[in-house]
């Protein structure tokens, strides 16, 4: 079983950016990050797949979040950007067995703790 371990949570303000990062004990297929705030469901944010060629962004992060991956050491990236209140939740990083990217949360078996994000306005 891949471990993940999710980094580089923290409080900001809006407009502000920060970096998550998301640990693999091992190689993984595809990756994604999702998010959760309290009382709603699991969202997908951004994806990438195996060799890190093809991404995929959820509409209400399009232009602002950025993922990257970096095999040779096995990590996993979330740029954002202009960040807003909407963007506060948990954020987990999941991975899959499976080398192309899915937004749908049960491909992914691999799941990390989570890191929390908060945005002040």
């Amino acid at each position: 079983q891949v471990q993940l371990v999710e980094s580089g949570g923290g409080t900001v303000q809006a407009g502000d950016s920060l970096r998550l990062s998301c640990a693999a004990s091992g190689r993984t297929g595809a990756m994604a990050w999702f998010r959760q705030a309290p009382g709603k469901e699991r969202e997908f944010v951004a994806g990438i797949s195996s060799r890190g060629d093809t991404t995929t962004v959820a509409d209400s992060v399009l232009g602002r979040f950025t993922v990257s991956r970096d095999n040779a050491k096995n990590t996993l990236s979330l740029h954002m950007n202009s960040l807003k209140p909407e963007d506060s939740a948990v954020y987990y990083c999941g991975g899959s067995k499976h080398l192309i990217l899915d937004i749908n949360e049960d491909v992914y078996t691999y799941w990390g703790q989570g890191t929390q994000v908060t945005v002040s306005s």
